[in-house]
């Protein structure tokens, strides 16, 4: 169920910044349940309609911007009729799953249904199509889809920059914020009918993409994926969008981000890398990114087709018919097929103009050879559309009468809307399909070229052709579009260099029988392997996997509107309560007290780092007490830390993370490291050197102990690139050497074996117990990962056979954050508050010499008080 912790955070957020319209009051849809009784943690609206269920039950709740669903309203009785659109991805990927798994489909009509409709058309659409439609108002809709998808992100996402007003709309934020609005719709209608515990929320494409953010503000530990089917654009294309990082965000509340290609997935890793900060790594193959303690993960995934579906189309008599005109049409003839949506990134007069090279330079060709370009209709308007289609055009006929003769035409455009038989029956006799797109995300042509190319044995009987003989195609795709990886048999070209375009067709033509028929041969095996139904198993495997720590970590919302990202940590992490640490420390008789400096007693953000009067007097406090060893252990350099808390003489310091060792300010500094050990340095210097001269923004520090390599200010990609390069070098190069070489945040450090805060911590531990001081307190507090080897070793230490008792641990973490402490304080601020309750505590406990006054007494127990 919805972690307690944050199950009110949605009222908190100020969703009003972005001038929400109110989604249009409607019953709300039956909804099933699983922990009956909690009401208040599910519904959005507070109301009680909400029908129970004793049982669970597991489904797929798809959403999307449209329906698969085809509408029509009766002339006759003026009734709305829906059925089935079964060319929607949406109904096809069903296939994957056993005929009983259900699925609920989530998105808007292709028509404009009346405010009075809306409540029939909805319980409609349930009870007989398990659909839940989101009727947005026609304002919003106009504004979140032409609006903002196609004239912003759409564009943008095809590398398209509106550099001038004529080349694409500049950015507007009453579009954005109708696409939002719409996201939130999207949201509700979600929430009307999920089982956050056991649903899987699946959303499709650009067009809902903080859509996200809605769903984990309202159920933290919701089964949440997102496929992505355009392209996702190099972070200098995308950078340029002014809500960028709420998009970013958006994705990455989802458990599992799917796309169609590695360089879609990686331009979308460096984004998160540069504007976020995010690191990402390969986890047991599976690519994953940590956010705010939970495992995002990236699945690059190429979607496939129906083949069953197509397979239906070529065995229909029509479509028969139409391959025996198109056989008799042109015999004699090798045709080239293309089929394209008429918008500027498909490439078309590109291949045109390839086309218009083919025959100037391979003159034999000229008669022999017919491009068939088919042009579906524009998904959009607009003045880059209308350019492009006159351009189409014009190419058009210049080839036709330059190269045409009488009964003879180069290029035939059939500009129309195109049945899907006919389409199947080109598919099927055409020699080569030429897909030239410059910007494309999957585009499935390619594959049901190759499967209408294989044939059924139905079409084979019509055709008269015998099963047995050989198939063959040959495809000329452009290395832009998302299917290009996937079919490593065809001749891939740039679609800009129509030069090369028209010798990949020559190559394609003139190719032997035999190669023709061994590339066909792996292409139709992958893509009847890969096809849609494999895609969506697939896809909700990884979904299931990527969900099902969900109950095994405690959640916090934390963030305001499309800021907001959920927190999820161990759940035997919780805040260290003062009053709890005291009543511990008090009974207890010898305590270890560890501390980091930087980030734990001074902020991280301070530009000035020496202690304040403040972390003096209270580690004064705390050192003054004979019962308490207490160390600062950190990585600053003996001399800054042993001059800044002078003051403090009792007070162990062990500096460069335990490579020097002082137990007061009156013993000497301790190190078990000789300078002639430190004649690694002389090799690593050069090789830091080097990468520091080649990594504009990189910097070395040098400490006594160890040599570090910083690329915090480089290039986010770059410097992670050289850091991973230098540690294998350094690793090469220092192998017979006593040294370890690690990576960390932004950094690459190399320094003697033995040498961590950890082994600091348990070296002090040791000689307490040497001294026969053996602490049943141990107490530890740091912010950052050099502090988790402190964690991990004080929590080692219970199990230590030479502790002659079990000590009280208490390993603290500054900030909400995964770690291996089992508490946390949120800042500075806190840490210093524990202190000075531990220090009062001290105080109280001190033996008295001579008779102490009552209001002296009185005092101190006021200010103890007062801290607690």
């Amino acid at each position: 169920m919805v972690s307690r912790s944050c199950a009110n955070f949605l009222d908190l957020s100020s969703w009003d910044l972005l001038d929400f319209p109110q989604t249009q009051t409607q019953r709300a849809l039956p909804r099933v349940m699983t922990v009956p009784g909690i009401v208040s943690e599910l519904e959005g609206d507070g109301s009680s309609d909400v029908n129970s269920s004793t049982g669970s039950h597991e489904r797929k709740i798809i959403v999307a911007n449209m329906l698969p669903l085809q509408t029509k309203k009766d002339s006759e009785t003026g009734q709305w009729c829906f059925t089935w659109d079964e060319d929607s991805l949406l109904i096809q990927l069903k296939d994957g799953f056993p005929p009983d798994t259900e699925f609920v489909y989530i998105g808007s009509l292709n028509a404009d249904i009346a405010i009075n409709e809306q409540e029939a058309v909805s319980q409609k659409l349930l009870s007989e199509f398990n659909c839940v439609p989101t009727f947005l108002p026609k304002e919003i809709q106009e504004k979140y889809y032409r609006g903002f998808c196609k004239h912003h992100l759409w564009p943008l996402f095809h590398y398209m920059l509106p550099m001038f007003p004529d080349h694409g709309d500049r950015f507007d934020r009453r579009l954005w914020q109708a696409y939002v609005s719409a996201n939130k719709i999207f949201s509700d209608r979600v929430m009307e009918v999920i089982n956050p515990e056991d649903d899987y929320v699946w959303i499709q494409d650009y067009h809902l993409m903080v859509l996200p953010t809605f769903l984990r503000k309202r159920f933290n530990r919701i089964k949440l994926g997102f496929f992505l089917h355009s392209p996702f654009p190099s972070s200098e294309i995308y950078r340029t969008l002014p809500v960028r990082d709420d998009i970013l965000r958006g994705l990455l509340n989802c458990d599992l981000i799917g796309f169609h290609t590695f360089d879609y997935a990686r331009h979308f890793l460096s984004c998160c890398s540069r504007m976020l900060g995010l690191d990402y790594e390969s986890k047991r193959g599976h690519i994953g990114l940590d956010y705010f303690g939970r495992t995002v993960f990236i699945k690059i995934l190429p979607i496939g087709i129906h083949i069953g579906r197509l397979e239906s189309v070529l065995n229909l008599s029509s479509t028969a018919a139409k391959m025996k005109e198109i056989q008799e049409q042109f015999k004699g003839k090798k045709l080239i097929l293309g089929i394209d949506d008429m918008d500027i990134f498909k490439g078309i007069s590109l291949k045109l103009i390839a086309m218009e090279h083919l025959f100037e330079t391979y003159w034999h060709m000229r008669g022999k050879v017919v491009l068939i370009q088919i042009v579906n209709p524009a998904r959009a308007s607009g003045k880059d559309v209308e350019e492009a289609k006159r351009e189409i055009y014009v190419t058009a006929k210049r080839i036709n009468e330059r190269y045409g003769s009488s009964g003879y035409q180069p290029v035939i455009l059939i500009d129309r809307l195109v049945p899907r038989y006919e389409k199947t029956a080109y598919y099927a006799m055409a020699d080569c399909c030429l897909v030239n797109a410059v910007r494309d995300g999957m585009n499935l042509v390619p594959y049901k070229y190759i499967i209408c190319r294989q044939g059924t044995p139905g079409i084979d009987k019509a055709m008269g052709t015998s099963r047995d003989s050989p198939r063959t195609s040959m495809l000329v795709v452009s290395e832009f579009i998302g299917c290009s990886p996937s079919l490593s048999g065809a001749i891939r070209v740039n679609p800009w260099d129509v030069d090369a375009v028209a010798e990949a067709v020559n190559l394609a033509l003139k190719m032997s029988e035999a190669e023709k028929q061994l590339r066909h041969e792996k292409h139709y095996h992958y893509v009847s392997t890969h096809d849609v139904g494999y895609w969506a198993k697939s896809f909700l495997q990884d979904l299931e996997r990527a969900s099902q720590d969900h109950y095994n970590k405690r959640c916090w919302g934390i963030g305001f509107g499309l800021s907001f990202r959920v927190l999820s940590l161990s759940p035997s992490f919780r805040k260290l309560s003062i009053d709890h640490i005291v009543s511990t420390y008090r009974k207890t008789e010898k305590r270890a007290i560890f501390l980091d400096y930087d980030g734990t007693l001074v902020p991280e953000s301070s530009l000035v780092k020496t202690p304040t009067a403040e972390v003096l007097s209270v580690l004064k406090s705390l050192c003054e007490d004979p019962k308490n060893t207490v160390f600062i252990v950190s990585g600053r350099g003996w001399e800054s830390l042993s001059d800044w808390l002078s003051p403090c003489e009792n007070l162990g310091i062990a500096a460069e993370h335990g490579y020097f060792i002082r137990w007061s300010s009156k013993k000497e500094w301790e190190t078990c490291y000789s300078s002639a050990e430190a004649e690694w340095k002389t090799i690593v210097e050069p090789v830091m050197r080097s990468y520091m001269d080649a990594t504009d923004g990189s910097t070395i520090e040098f400490k006594e102990s160890a040599l570090v390599w910083h690329h915090q200010d480089a290039d986010p990609d770059f410097g992670s690139c050289q850091a991973k390069e230098l540690l294998d070098h350094l690793e090469s190069v220092l192998a017979n050497e006593p040294v370890v070489v690690k990576r960390g945040q932004h950094i690459v450090e190399v320094k003697p074996q033995g040498v961590s805060k950890g082994l600091a911590v348990e070296k002090v531990i040791h000689r307490m117990v040497e001294n026969g001081n053996s602490p049943d307190m141990v107490m530890c507090i740091g912010d950052d990962r050099s502090d988790e080897d402190m964690f991990e070793s004080i929590l080692n230490t219970v199990t230590n056979p030479d502790l002659p008792m079990r000590p009280e641990i208490f390993a603290c973490t500054v900030g909400r954050k995964p770690s291996k402490a089992k508490y946390f304080l949120d800042d500075v601020s806190d840490v210093l508050k524990l202190l000075e309750g531990l220090g009062a505590a001290s105080s109280r406990s001190k033996p008295e010499y001579g008779q102490e006054s009552s209001s002296s007494s009185s005092q101190t127990h006021v200010a103890f008080e007062s801290i607690i």
